[in-house]
């Protein structure tokens, strides 16, 4: 059976945020998870808070003049230099701050990218803003290609997986390496929190969300966000698709707070990834063989992260 552990409670036991600040009439697809994600983080940060969003999904369908999406500051910036503005304003608000030139008063700084802008070309301005120890939080929101342009694979692309620049063939499986795991590559930074979260379990995310809030320093949160579009999927079946990936093993959810790891839902037994992959039009081409390859590489992750997080509850 599997079960949500003590901390996913604590969003259910209070009111979730009324307020929106991703407002109705933007154009995102049918189906999209993503702009579901943000909704859900923006009513945890609150009123008091400056958005930085690389061009992508959520810029393009957000902001077509002369209309906007958003009730926040926000501010749309290069796919590469995401969090380097973010961690501008940050810095730029502590010294109005300390000038008295504005409230003395916390101010968050968000900064919004997808897979692309994160894990390839914005990977190098993020390093730098959490190695320069920044107090904003990053949010990737992961939908595993470059959906925006044309549905290209990214490094957040999947093993198999069946995209316009990495299409299956007789010499070819599609994606032929697997995701890169920048949630780790995050950790490595040694920044006080990093988290991973799915909008199909908006209490597990809410409450990751007002971590990361609280947090003296960067903090990092990589959003799985399902496309209906890309991964070929229906399009009233995102959320089950995102609690599948959960589920399965596909995408776990847990927390890193100082370098210790815990899982904030136990997926054990994990369900097959048969149950995930199939009806995803990405993967209609895999073979069992290719298949068994893929079960056996989750199922090796997901005792390895067992294992840090079990050696982490030992450690406390």
């Amino acid at each position: 059976m599997t079960t949500l552990l003590p901390n996913v409670r604590t969003f259910a036991a209070n009111v979730i945020p009324k307020e929106e600040f991703a407002v109705p009439g933007h154009r995102a697809c049918t189906g999209c998870a993503e702009i579901l994600a943000v909704r859900l983080a923006l009513k945890g940060f609150g009123r008091d808070t400056i958005i930085s969003m690389a061009t992508g999904c959520m810029e393009i369908v957000s902001s077509p003049l002369p209309t906007t999406d958003w009730t926040l500051p926000w501010i749309h910036v290069a796919f590469e230099n995401c969090a380097a503005v973010a961690s501008g304003v940050e810095s730029a608000l502590k010294i109005l701050r300390k000038k008295g030139k504005i409230p003395d008063k916390d101010v968050h700084v968000v900064a919004i990218a997808g897979d692309g802008g994160t894990m390839d070309i914005g990977l190098q301005s993020l390093s730098g803003a959490l190695e320069r120890y920044h107090k904003f939080t990053y949010i990737c929101l992961d939908n595993e290609a470059y959906m925006n342009t044309g549905i290209q694979r990214s490094s957040g692309t999947p093993f198999g997986a069946m995209t316009t620049t990495s299409p299956p063939g007789k010499n070819s499986i599609g994606q032929s390496t697997w995701k890169k795991d920048m949630p780790k590559i995050a950790v490595a930074h040694n920044i006080p929190y990093v988290a991973t979260a799915c909008p199909s379990y908006p209490f597990d995310f809410l409450e990751k969300i007002r971590k990361a809030k609280m947090v003296d320093g960067p903090s990092y949160i990589h959003v799985l966000s399902v496309c209906p579009t890309g991964w070929r999927t229906p399009t009233d079946l995102s959320i089950r698709y995102g609690r599948l990936a959960v589920q399965t093993g596909v995408f776990p959810l847990y927390e890193v707070e100082d370098g210790k790891y815990r899982l904030t839902y136990n997926a054990e037994p994990l369900r097959p990834i048969t149950e995930y992959l199939k009806g995803q039009g990405r993967f209609r081409h895999l073979t069992p063989d290719s298949i068994a390859t893929i079960q056996k590489r989750i199922t090796t992750d997901w005792e390895a992260l067992k294992a840090l997080s079990d050696s982490s509850a030992k450690a406390i």
